[in-house]
Protein backbone atom coordinates (compact mmCIF):
# COMPACT_ATOMS: atom_id res chain seq x y z
CA UNK A 1 0.00 0.00 0.00
CA UNK A 2 1.10 3.58 -0.65
CA UNK A 3 1.97 5.38 2.60
CA UNK A 4 1.64 9.15 2.48
CA UNK A 5 2.10 12.11 4.77
CA UNK A 6 -1.16 13.99 5.08
CA UNK A 7 0.61 17.07 6.42
CA UNK A 8 2.85 17.25 3.38
CA UNK A 9 -0.08 16.97 1.01
CA UNK A 10 -1.90 19.74 2.80
CA UNK A 11 1.15 21.97 3.23
CA UNK A 12 2.36 21.81 -0.33
CA UNK A 13 -1.06 21.56 -2.00
CA UNK A 14 0.16 18.93 -4.45
CA UNK A 15 -1.26 19.38 -7.88
CA UNK A 16 -3.94 16.90 -8.81
CA UNK A 17 -3.59 14.53 -11.71
CA UNK A 18 -6.92 14.13 -13.48
CA UNK A 19 -5.52 11.31 -15.55
CA UNK A 20 -5.84 9.12 -12.46
CA UNK A 21 -8.98 10.66 -10.99
CA UNK A 22 -11.59 8.22 -9.76
CA UNK A 23 -14.56 8.14 -12.08
CA UNK A 24 -17.75 6.10 -11.95
CA UNK A 25 -21.07 5.71 -13.68
CA UNK A 26 -23.34 6.06 -10.69
CA UNK A 27 -26.13 4.22 -12.49
CA UNK A 28 -23.92 1.15 -12.91
CA UNK A 29 -23.31 -0.96 -9.77
CA UNK A 30 -20.18 -2.54 -11.27
CA UNK A 31 -18.69 0.90 -11.92
CA UNK A 32 -19.54 2.04 -8.39
CA UNK A 33 -17.87 -1.04 -6.93
CA UNK A 34 -14.73 -0.46 -8.97
CA UNK A 35 -14.50 3.13 -7.77
CA UNK A 36 -15.16 2.06 -4.18
CA UNK A 37 -12.31 -0.47 -4.38
CA UNK A 38 -9.90 2.31 -5.35
CA UNK A 39 -11.08 4.47 -2.45
CA UNK A 40 -10.63 1.57 -0.01
CA UNK A 41 -7.09 0.99 -1.19
CA UNK A 42 -6.21 4.59 -0.48
CA UNK A 43 -8.12 4.60 2.82
CA UNK A 44 -5.99 1.75 4.10
CA UNK A 45 -2.80 3.65 3.25
CA UNK A 46 -3.56 5.66 6.40
CA UNK A 47 -3.74 2.48 8.51
CA UNK A 48 -0.61 0.80 9.85
CA UNK A 49 -2.11 -1.62 12.36
CA UNK A 50 -1.44 -4.57 10.06
CA UNK A 51 2.30 -3.85 9.99
CA UNK A 52 4.90 -5.51 12.26
CA UNK A 53 5.15 -3.83 15.64
CA UNK A 54 1.96 -1.81 15.20
CA UNK A 55 -1.31 -2.10 17.13
CA UNK A 56 -4.20 -3.68 15.20
CA UNK A 57 -7.34 -1.58 14.99
CA UNK A 58 -6.11 1.95 15.57
CA UNK A 59 -5.28 4.78 13.23
CA UNK A 60 -2.19 6.88 14.03
CA UNK A 61 -2.79 8.92 17.17
CA UNK A 62 -4.09 10.34 19.36
CA UNK A 63 -2.65 13.85 19.01
CA UNK A 64 0.16 14.78 19.17
CA UNK A 65 1.27 11.32 18.03
CA UNK A 66 -1.15 11.32 15.12
CA UNK A 67 -4.39 12.81 13.88
CA UNK A 68 -6.85 10.18 15.07
CA UNK A 69 -8.57 9.19 18.28
CA UNK A 70 -9.36 5.57 19.16
CA UNK A 71 -13.00 5.68 18.09
CA UNK A 72 -12.15 6.43 14.47
CA UNK A 73 -10.57 3.02 14.11
CA UNK A 74 -13.94 1.52 15.03
CA UNK A 75 -15.61 3.81 12.53
CA UNK A 76 -13.20 2.78 9.79
CA UNK A 77 -13.78 -0.93 10.29
CA UNK A 78 -17.52 -0.37 10.29
CA UNK A 79 -17.11 1.39 6.96
CA UNK A 80 -15.07 -1.53 5.64
CA UNK A 81 -17.76 -3.99 6.77
CA UNK A 82 -20.39 -1.97 4.91
CA UNK A 83 -18.11 -1.94 1.86
CA UNK A 84 -17.69 -5.71 2.05
CA UNK A 85 -21.43 -6.24 2.33
CA UNK A 86 -22.27 -3.93 -0.57
CA UNK A 87 -19.58 -5.18 -2.95
CA UNK A 88 -18.82 -8.76 -1.93
CA UNK A 89 -15.11 -7.93 -1.70
CA UNK A 90 -13.62 -10.15 1.03
CA UNK A 91 -10.02 -9.05 0.48
CA UNK A 92 -9.75 -7.29 3.82
CA UNK A 93 -11.43 -9.86 6.07
CA UNK A 94 -8.25 -10.78 7.95
CA UNK A 95 -7.48 -7.13 8.67
CA UNK A 96 -11.05 -6.42 9.81
CA UNK A 97 -11.39 -9.44 12.08
CA UNK A 98 -7.96 -9.01 13.67
CA UNK A 99 -8.57 -5.32 14.33
CA UNK A 100 -11.99 -5.64 15.95
CA UNK A 101 -11.07 -8.60 18.14
CA UNK A 102 -7.82 -6.94 19.23
CA UNK A 103 -9.70 -3.85 20.42
CA UNK A 104 -12.41 -5.86 22.20
CA UNK A 105 -10.27 -5.80 25.35
CA UNK A 106 -9.79 -8.40 28.08
CA UNK A 107 -13.41 -8.15 29.26
CA UNK A 108 -14.82 -8.39 25.73
CA UNK A 109 -16.60 -5.04 25.92
CA UNK A 110 -14.49 -2.58 23.90
CA UNK A 111 -12.87 -1.16 27.02
CA UNK A 112 -9.20 -1.96 26.29
CA UNK A 113 -6.90 -0.82 29.12
CA UNK A 114 -4.82 1.45 26.87
CA UNK A 115 -7.88 3.59 26.11
CA UNK A 116 -10.14 3.18 29.13
CA UNK A 117 -8.89 6.24 31.03
CA UNK A 118 -10.05 8.61 28.28
CA UNK A 119 -13.13 6.62 27.30
CA UNK A 120 -16.30 8.30 26.10
CA UNK A 121 -19.55 6.38 25.80
CA UNK A 122 -19.65 7.35 22.14
CA UNK A 123 -16.09 6.06 21.65
CA UNK A 124 -17.03 2.65 23.01
CA UNK A 125 -20.25 2.66 21.00
CA UNK A 126 -18.54 3.20 17.65
CA UNK A 127 -16.70 -0.09 18.12
CA UNK A 128 -20.02 -1.57 19.21
CA UNK A 129 -21.49 -0.37 15.92
CA UNK A 130 -18.90 -2.38 14.03
CA UNK A 131 -19.67 -5.52 16.04
CA UNK A 132 -23.40 -5.00 15.51
CA UNK A 133 -22.89 -4.50 11.79
CA UNK A 134 -20.83 -7.69 11.59
CA UNK A 135 -23.76 -9.44 13.26
CA UNK A 136 -26.31 -7.98 10.84
CA UNK A 137 -24.44 -8.73 7.62
CA UNK A 138 -23.62 -12.31 8.54
CA UNK A 139 -19.90 -11.59 8.65
CA UNK A 140 -17.76 -14.65 9.36
CA UNK A 141 -18.10 -15.59 13.02
CA UNK A 142 -14.92 -15.73 15.10
CA UNK A 143 -13.65 -19.00 16.52
CA UNK A 144 -15.59 -20.26 19.53
CA UNK A 145 -12.82 -19.22 21.93
CA UNK A 146 -12.98 -15.62 20.69
CA UNK A 147 -15.50 -12.84 21.47
CA UNK A 148 -18.60 -13.09 19.29
CA UNK A 149 -19.97 -10.13 17.34
CA UNK A 150 -23.42 -10.07 18.93
CA UNK A 151 -22.11 -10.47 22.47
CA UNK A 152 -19.67 -7.59 21.93
CA UNK A 153 -22.50 -5.29 20.89
CA UNK A 154 -24.58 -6.47 23.83
CA UNK A 155 -21.71 -5.80 26.24
CA UNK A 156 -21.54 -2.17 25.11
CA UNK A 157 -25.27 -1.69 25.45
CA UNK A 158 -25.54 -3.47 28.79
CA UNK A 159 -22.70 -1.47 30.36
CA UNK A 160 -24.16 1.80 29.12
CA UNK A 161 -27.52 0.89 30.62
CA UNK A 162 -26.10 0.83 34.13
CA UNK A 163 -26.80 3.67 36.54
CA UNK A 164 -23.09 4.43 37.00
CA UNK A 165 -22.99 6.00 33.55
CA UNK A 166 -26.21 7.96 33.92
CA UNK A 167 -27.65 11.07 35.57
CA UNK A 168 -29.36 9.97 38.81
CA UNK A 169 -32.03 12.64 39.17
CA UNK A 170 -33.39 15.98 38.01
CA UNK A 171 -34.48 17.17 34.61
CA UNK A 172 -31.72 15.19 32.87
CA UNK A 173 -32.46 11.99 34.80
CA UNK A 174 -31.29 8.79 33.08
CA UNK A 175 -29.38 10.76 30.48
CA UNK A 176 -26.22 9.00 29.36
CA UNK A 177 -23.11 11.03 30.09
CA UNK A 178 -20.66 11.86 27.33
CA UNK A 179 -17.67 10.53 29.27
CA UNK A 180 -17.49 7.28 31.23
CA UNK A 181 -15.40 8.47 34.19
CA UNK A 182 -15.80 11.56 36.43
CA UNK A 183 -12.15 12.51 35.92
CA UNK A 184 -12.72 13.23 32.23
CA UNK A 185 -13.67 16.61 30.82
CA UNK A 186 -17.20 16.29 29.52
CA UNK A 187 -18.49 14.01 32.28
CA UNK A 188 -21.24 16.55 33.02
CA UNK A 189 -22.09 17.07 29.37
CA UNK A 190 -25.20 15.12 28.43
CA UNK A 191 -24.92 15.11 24.69
CA UNK A 192 -26.84 13.79 21.76
CA UNK A 193 -24.12 11.56 20.36
CA UNK A 194 -23.73 9.38 23.46
CA UNK A 195 -27.48 8.93 23.81
CA UNK A 196 -28.01 8.49 20.07
CA UNK A 197 -25.35 5.77 20.02
CA UNK A 198 -27.13 3.93 22.81
CA UNK A 199 -30.50 4.35 21.10
CA UNK A 200 -29.08 3.13 17.80
CA UNK A 201 -27.55 -0.04 19.25
CA UNK A 202 -30.69 -0.76 21.28
CA UNK A 203 -32.94 -0.43 18.24
CA UNK A 204 -30.72 -2.81 16.28
CA UNK A 205 -30.53 -5.34 19.10
CA UNK A 206 -34.33 -5.22 19.37
CA UNK A 207 -34.80 -5.99 15.71
CA UNK A 208 -32.08 -8.63 15.57
CA UNK A 209 -33.10 -10.53 18.71
CA UNK A 210 -36.83 -9.73 18.73
CA UNK A 211 -36.41 -8.78 22.38
CA UNK A 212 -38.80 -6.10 23.58
CA UNK A 213 -36.54 -5.03 26.44
CA UNK A 214 -34.09 -3.55 23.97
CA UNK A 215 -36.92 -1.83 22.11
CA UNK A 216 -38.29 -0.30 25.30
CA UNK A 217 -34.90 1.09 26.30
CA UNK A 218 -34.32 2.47 22.80
CA UNK A 219 -37.71 4.18 22.78
CA UNK A 220 -37.09 5.59 26.26
CA UNK A 221 -33.85 7.10 25.04
CA UNK A 222 -35.35 8.75 21.98
CA UNK A 223 -38.11 10.21 24.17
CA UNK A 224 -35.47 11.54 26.58
CA UNK A 225 -33.42 13.24 23.86
CA UNK A 226 -36.55 14.76 22.36
CA UNK A 227 -37.92 15.78 25.75
CA UNK A 228 -34.73 17.64 26.64
CA UNK A 229 -35.11 19.72 23.49
CA UNK A 230 -32.11 18.26 21.69
CA UNK A 231 -34.51 17.47 18.83
CA UNK A 232 -36.55 20.53 17.96
CA UNK A 233 -40.12 20.66 16.71
CA UNK A 234 -38.65 21.21 13.23
CA UNK A 235 -36.40 18.12 13.60
CA UNK A 236 -33.20 20.05 14.04
CA UNK A 237 -30.82 17.90 16.09
CA UNK A 238 -28.59 19.83 18.48
CA UNK A 239 -25.31 18.78 20.08
CA UNK A 240 -26.20 18.62 23.80
CA UNK A 241 -26.24 20.48 27.11
CA UNK A 242 -24.64 20.45 30.57
CA UNK A 243 -25.78 19.49 34.02
CA UNK A 244 -27.45 20.37 36.26
CA UNK A 245 -30.55 20.79 34.11
CA UNK A 246 -29.47 20.38 30.44
CA UNK A 247 -30.94 23.72 29.51
CA UNK A 248 -27.86 25.42 28.01
CA UNK A 249 -28.33 23.67 24.68
CA UNK A 250 -25.46 23.87 22.21
CA UNK A 251 -27.35 24.27 18.94
CA UNK A 252 -24.52 23.17 16.68
CA UNK A 253 -25.81 20.56 14.22
CA UNK A 254 -23.63 17.72 13.00
CA UNK A 255 -24.78 15.26 10.42
CA UNK A 256 -23.77 12.13 12.28
CA UNK A 257 -26.10 12.94 15.20
CA UNK A 258 -29.10 13.21 12.90
CA UNK A 259 -28.04 10.20 10.84
CA UNK A 260 -27.53 8.05 13.92
CA UNK A 261 -31.02 8.87 15.16
CA UNK A 262 -32.46 8.33 11.69
CA UNK A 263 -30.93 4.90 11.27
CA UNK A 264 -32.09 3.85 14.74
CA UNK A 265 -35.60 5.15 14.01
CA UNK A 266 -35.61 3.15 10.76
CA UNK A 267 -34.69 0.00 12.69
CA UNK A 268 -37.55 0.70 15.10
CA UNK A 269 -39.93 1.40 12.21
CA UNK A 270 -39.00 -1.95 10.69
CA UNK A 271 -39.13 -3.80 14.03
CA UNK A 272 -42.59 -2.41 14.82
CA UNK A 273 -43.80 -3.22 11.28
CA UNK A 274 -44.47 0.37 10.33
CA UNK A 275 -45.63 1.95 13.58
CA UNK A 276 -46.80 5.49 12.84
CA UNK A 277 -44.76 7.01 15.68
CA UNK A 278 -41.54 5.75 14.16
CA UNK A 279 -42.62 6.62 10.63
CA UNK A 280 -43.22 10.20 11.75
CA UNK A 281 -39.75 10.30 13.25
CA UNK A 282 -38.12 8.82 10.16
CA UNK A 283 -39.90 11.28 7.88
CA UNK A 284 -39.22 14.31 10.07
CA UNK A 285 -35.53 13.55 10.37
CA UNK A 286 -35.08 12.85 6.65
CA UNK A 287 -36.83 16.00 5.51
CA UNK A 288 -34.80 18.23 7.80
CA UNK A 289 -31.52 16.44 7.07
CA UNK A 290 -31.94 16.99 3.35
CA UNK A 291 -32.46 20.69 4.01
CA UNK A 292 -29.62 21.18 6.51
CA UNK A 293 -26.91 18.79 5.35
CA UNK A 294 -27.43 18.63 1.58
CA UNK A 295 -27.56 22.18 0.22
CA UNK A 296 -27.89 21.89 -3.56
CA UNK A 297 -27.86 18.11 -3.14
CA UNK A 298 -24.29 17.84 -1.82
CA UNK A 299 -23.25 16.81 1.71
CA UNK A 300 -22.07 19.72 3.86
CA UNK A 301 -21.28 20.19 7.57
CA UNK A 302 -22.89 23.56 8.39
CA UNK A 303 -21.54 23.87 11.93
CA UNK A 304 -17.89 23.68 11.00
CA UNK A 305 -17.19 23.47 7.27
CA UNK A 306 -16.87 27.19 6.60
CA UNK A 307 -14.76 27.77 9.71
CA UNK A 308 -12.76 24.55 9.81
CA UNK A 309 -13.74 21.06 10.91
CA UNK A 310 -11.48 18.99 13.13
CA UNK A 311 -10.34 15.47 12.25
CA UNK A 312 -13.37 13.88 13.89
CA UNK A 313 -15.81 16.10 12.02
CA UNK A 314 -14.06 15.41 8.74
CA UNK A 315 -15.46 11.87 8.81
CA UNK A 316 -19.14 12.67 9.44
CA UNK A 317 -20.28 12.78 5.81
CA UNK A 318 -19.50 9.09 5.36
CA UNK A 319 -21.72 8.04 8.28
CA UNK A 320 -24.42 10.36 6.97
CA UNK A 321 -24.47 8.57 3.63
CA UNK A 322 -24.10 5.03 4.99
CA UNK A 323 -26.85 5.35 7.57
CA UNK A 324 -29.24 6.95 5.12
CA UNK A 325 -28.45 3.97 2.90
CA UNK A 326 -29.50 1.57 5.67
CA UNK A 327 -32.66 3.62 6.15
CA UNK A 328 -33.63 2.91 2.54
CA UNK A 329 -33.29 -0.82 3.24
CA UNK A 330 -35.41 -0.78 6.39
CA UNK A 331 -38.00 1.74 5.19
CA UNK A 332 -38.04 1.23 1.40
CA UNK A 333 -40.61 3.96 0.84
CA UNK A 334 -37.86 6.51 1.63
CA UNK A 335 -35.79 5.53 -1.40
CA UNK A 336 -37.60 7.80 -3.86
CA UNK A 337 -36.74 10.84 -1.75
CA UNK A 338 -33.30 9.87 -0.49
CA UNK A 339 -31.51 8.07 -3.32
CA UNK A 340 -31.44 10.94 -5.86
CA UNK A 341 -29.82 13.23 -3.28
CA UNK A 342 -27.27 10.63 -2.27
CA UNK A 343 -26.40 10.22 -5.94
CA UNK A 344 -25.78 13.93 -6.59
CA UNK A 345 -23.74 14.11 -3.40
CA UNK A 346 -21.65 11.08 -4.37
CA UNK A 347 -20.95 12.62 -7.77
CA UNK A 348 -19.64 15.75 -6.07
CA UNK A 349 -17.58 13.62 -3.69
CA UNK A 350 -15.79 11.91 -6.57
CA UNK A 351 -14.71 15.29 -7.93
CA UNK A 352 -12.62 15.67 -4.76
CA UNK A 353 -10.69 12.47 -5.53
CA UNK A 354 -8.09 13.98 -7.82
CA UNK A 355 -5.19 14.67 -5.46
CA UNK A 356 -2.13 13.19 -3.89
CA UNK A 357 0.78 11.26 -5.29
CA UNK A 358 -1.44 8.89 -7.25
CA UNK A 359 -4.06 11.40 -8.32
CA UNK A 360 -6.91 9.74 -6.39
CA UNK A 361 -6.76 10.86 -2.77
CA UNK A 362 -9.96 12.62 -1.77
CA UNK A 363 -10.48 16.03 -0.20
CA UNK A 364 -13.16 17.26 2.15
CA UNK A 365 -15.07 20.21 0.69
CA UNK A 366 -17.43 18.51 -1.75
CA UNK A 367 -19.31 21.68 -2.64
CA UNK A 368 -16.16 23.32 -4.03
CA UNK A 369 -15.91 21.06 -7.08
CA UNK A 370 -12.09 20.95 -6.92
CA UNK A 371 -9.54 19.04 -4.87
CA UNK A 372 -8.81 21.01 -1.69
CA UNK A 373 -5.66 19.21 -0.48
CA UNK A 374 -7.29 18.22 2.84
CA UNK A 375 -6.76 14.46 2.84
CA UNK A 376 -7.05 11.84 5.54
CA UNK A 377 -8.76 8.65 6.59
CA UNK A 378 -12.00 10.52 7.31
CA UNK A 379 -12.10 12.01 3.83
CA UNK A 380 -11.60 8.57 2.27
CA UNK A 381 -14.32 7.10 4.50
CA UNK A 382 -16.64 9.89 3.42
CA UNK A 383 -16.32 9.13 -0.27
CA UNK A 384 -16.49 5.40 0.34
CA UNK A 385 -19.66 5.86 2.37
CA UNK A 386 -21.18 7.96 -0.39
CA UNK A 387 -20.47 5.28 -2.99
CA UNK A 388 -21.70 2.29 -1.02
CA UNK A 389 -24.87 4.11 0.02
CA UNK A 390 -25.90 3.96 -3.64
CA UNK A 391 -25.63 0.17 -3.51
CA UNK A 392 -27.78 -0.13 -0.38
CA UNK A 393 -31.19 -0.57 -2.07
CA UNK A 394 -29.93 -3.63 -3.94
CA UNK A 395 -28.00 -5.04 -0.95
CA UNK A 396 -29.49 -7.50 1.51
CA UNK A 397 -31.24 -5.85 4.46
CA UNK A 398 -29.75 -6.39 7.94
CA UNK A 399 -30.28 -9.92 9.19
CA UNK A 400 -32.16 -11.03 12.29
CA UNK A 401 -32.13 -14.30 14.19
CA UNK A 402 -35.12 -15.29 12.06
CA UNK A 403 -33.58 -14.48 8.68
CA UNK A 404 -30.23 -16.20 8.92
CA UNK A 405 -28.22 -14.38 11.58
CA UNK A 406 -25.76 -16.75 13.21
CA UNK A 407 -23.76 -14.64 15.68
CA UNK A 408 -24.01 -15.85 19.28
CA UNK A 409 -25.27 -13.57 21.99
CA UNK A 410 -24.58 -13.47 25.70
CA UNK A 411 -27.17 -12.30 28.21
CA UNK A 412 -24.32 -11.69 30.68
CA UNK A 413 -22.16 -9.68 28.29
CA UNK A 414 -20.64 -6.73 30.12
CA UNK A 415 -22.19 -7.71 33.45
CA UNK A 416 -22.43 -10.34 36.14
CA UNK A 417 -26.21 -10.29 35.83
CA UNK A 418 -28.25 -10.41 32.61
CA UNK A 419 -30.22 -7.44 31.38
CA UNK A 420 -32.24 -9.86 29.26
CA UNK A 421 -32.77 -13.55 29.91
CA UNK A 422 -31.48 -16.30 27.64
CA UNK A 423 -33.90 -18.86 26.31
CA UNK A 424 -33.65 -22.60 26.00
CA UNK A 425 -31.60 -23.94 23.08
CA UNK A 426 -33.34 -23.89 19.71
CA UNK A 427 -34.70 -27.14 18.36
CA UNK A 428 -34.11 -28.69 14.98
CA UNK A 429 -37.31 -27.22 13.65
CA UNK A 430 -36.46 -23.69 14.64
CA UNK A 431 -35.21 -21.23 12.08
CA UNK A 432 -31.44 -20.85 11.89
CA UNK A 433 -30.13 -18.71 14.67
CA UNK A 434 -33.60 -17.84 15.98
CA UNK A 435 -34.28 -17.16 19.61
CA UNK A 436 -30.85 -16.20 20.93
CA UNK A 437 -32.70 -13.86 23.28
CA UNK A 438 -36.37 -13.62 24.22
CA UNK A 439 -38.52 -10.69 25.22
CA UNK A 440 -38.67 -10.28 28.98
CA UNK A 441 -39.15 -7.49 31.44
CA UNK A 442 -36.08 -5.86 32.83
CA UNK A 443 -35.12 -8.38 35.52
CA UNK A 444 -35.11 -6.78 38.93
CA UNK A 445 -35.05 -3.28 37.43
CA UNK A 446 -32.16 -1.46 35.84
CA UNK A 447 -30.54 -0.87 39.23
CA UNK A 448 -29.92 -4.60 39.57
CA UNK A 449 -27.83 -4.69 36.42
CA UNK A 450 -24.22 -4.87 37.59
CA UNK A 451 -21.42 -3.06 35.78
CA UNK A 452 -18.34 -5.09 35.07
CA UNK A 453 -15.58 -3.01 36.66
CA UNK A 454 -12.11 -2.78 35.23
CA UNK A 455 -8.75 -2.40 36.93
Amino acid sequence: MVRISTSLLAAFGLAFNTAYAIEADLDDPASIKKAAAAVVEDLLSFYHGDEPGQVPGILPGPPPDGDYYWWQGGAMFGTLLDYRHATGDTSYDDIITTAILHQAGPNEDFMPPNWTASMGNDDQAFWGFSAMLATEIGYTDPADDQPQWLSLAQAVFHEQTHDDRRVPSGRCEWGLRWQVFPSNNGYNYINTVANACYFNIGARLARYTKNQTYADLAAKTFDLVQGLGYISDDWDVYDGAHLPDCSDINKAQFSYNSAMLLQGAAFMYNYTEGDTVWKTRVDGLIDRMLEIFFPNGVAFEPSCETGGCNTDMESFKGYLHRWMGTTMQLAPYTQAKVLPILKTSAQAALKQCTGGTNGRFCGFHWTSGVFDGEVGAGQQMNVLGALISLLAPASAAPLTTETGGTSKGDANAGSDEPLVAPITPITTGDKAGAGILTAVIIAGGLSAFAWMSLD
